[in-house]
């Protein structure tokens, strides 16, 4: 029998009648069935949060059951394993793949191992220094060309055939180490034709570009005896020391450079960053006249003439317009670009040639470049007049202006396509064959680009 603690009636309406809420769980309608009375304070509160935990911790698992649901829906990527390894000679600081063959820059020189069998081919620590970065572009079957970067910044130009090195140049050897200058990039052609080399001496930077007469080196290579002499080099290396080993390597070094004489790589082309505008260097209207080819002028040209006192005067109203967000990032008027991004293009809509210059269609035809802070892409042709001298400053023959700085460029396998990512987060897809853009992407002002590739 339960028996309620309250009377049936109605209760008063009075406040001092009203039922406290401590006595609020034993008021009618209470369930007859529960024959246990509630639980103390204390215990109640208890309660409530084991319920509390159980709750969330049920939370949890149905979150993990949906997203494992999720994922398995999603294409898994697949874990691969080292299928095999090889054993280097010290420490290994860079590598390249080139073909069958993939080149490892070491802490004393290079090696060359096989991609099927992970065996070592022949080594080159002439030089005694670390290898820090391989550019390596095949020629043939068994032909490869190789630019190879070394801790102190010198570039060092070889070829390499089945079995054996053959140094060629030193790109950068000055002998005068007060001259010396640094490699700071090599990039290499598709094919091997090309060699671009960035250097940085104490007051300026410029890029190299090399052309490499990889069809003598065909040639001359296949007959001259200098893969025999690899072959037996290689024999002999099995049965005696290191000793004997270095200096055998150094007699077929020699050997290989008097019987090979393999052509050496041409300067083409010198490229040195753009040179802020300046005034006008004509003295007079006149003079400016007398530089136009045809006779399609009006006027006397006097309001067609910048002169340097205008831009300074530009200059000094730019400076004291915005001068507190110039002393806020730090800049630098007399900061040196000293780092280039180079690409080189094959033929294509953007770069005209004369018909007198034969292209050929997987040979580059000319290069692209941009240096840190321009705004401008400046587009130069490999194949230059003769009578233009390597080392004047060839002026660009296209030239891609920007809204803002270019960060960072990329351009397809296929050379056909070139991004522009700039420091405005705006992204330019331009199909080189075509002549115009593609498609333009910004992202959101927070995010800073520093890289892209082609996929």
């Amino acid at each position: 029998v339960y028996i309620r603690k309250h009377p049936l009636e109605i209760p008063p309406p009075s406040e001092r009648d009203w039922i406290k809420e401590e006595e609020e769980e034993g008021f009618f309608p209470q369930d007859p069935d529960r024959a246990l009375a509630a639980l103390p304070q204390p215990v109640r509160m208890i309660s409530k949060l084991v319920m509390l935990v159980f709750e969330n911790a049920m939370e949890i698992v149905e979150r993990r059951e949906a997203l494992q649901e999720a994922q398995k829906g999603k294409v898994q990527a697949t874990k691969c394993s080292p299928a095999a390894e090889f054993q280097v000679t010290g420490r290994a600081s860079c590598l390249a793949a080139s073909g069958k063959y993939i080149f490892v820059g070491l802490s004393m020189g290079l090696a060359v191992f096989q991609v099927s069998d992970c065996k070592q081919i022949c080594a080159w620590d002439t030089a005694k220094t670390e290898i820090c970065v391989i550019r390596a572009s095949a020629l043939g079957d068994e032909h490869h060309v190789l630019l190879a970067v070394d801790e102190l910044g010198f570039v060092w130009l070889f070829c390499f055939h089945k079995d054996s090195f053959l140094f060629i140049k030193n790109l950068n050897e000055m002998e005068d180490i007060s001259k010396r200058s640094t490699c700071m990039e090599v990039v290499l052609s598709q094919g091997g034709d090309y060699a671009g080399v960035l250097l940085q001496g104490n007051t300026e930077a410029w890029l190299d570009i090399y052309r490499l007469p990889k069809d003598s080196w065909l040639k001359e290579r296949e007959n001259s005896p200098g893969a025999a002499a690899g072959i037996a080099f290689r024999d002999r290396k099995s049965s005696q020391g290191s000793t004997a080993d270095s200096l055998l390597q150094e007699s077929l070094l020699s050997v290989s450079k008097s019987d090979a004489k393999l052509g050496l790589p041409v300067l083409v082309l010198k490229v040195k960053p753009p040179k802020p505008i300046t005034g006008s260097n004509f003295k007079s209207p006149l003079d400016a006249l007398m530089k136009v080819d045809d006779g399609s002028v009006f006027g006397l040209g006097h309001n067609h003439l910048i002169k340097d006192s205008q831009w300074e005067q530009q200059e000094a109203i730019f400076r004291n317009t915005y001068q507190e967000y110039l002393e806020a990032e730090g800049e630098s008027k007399d900061e040196i670009s000293r780092h280039a991004t180079l690409h080189f293009l094959l033929p294509s809509r953007i770069l005209q040639v004369g018909p007198e210059i034969k292209l050929q269609p997987a040979v580059p035809a000319g290069i692209s470049v941009h240096w840190d802070g321009s705004h401008n892409l400046c587009l130069y042709l490999l194949n230059r007049p003769f009578k233009e001298k390597v080392d004047a400053d060839p002026k660009p023959e296209v030239v891609w202006p920007c809204a803002a700085p270019i960060a960072c460029s990329a351009v397809s396998s296929c050379c056909r396509y070139l991004a522009l990512a700039c420091e405005d987060a705006a992204i330019t897809i331009w199909d080189q064959h075509l002549g115009y853009p593609l498609s333009v992407t910004a992202l959101p002002d927070e995010h800073v680009i520093r890289s892209m590739h082609f996929l």
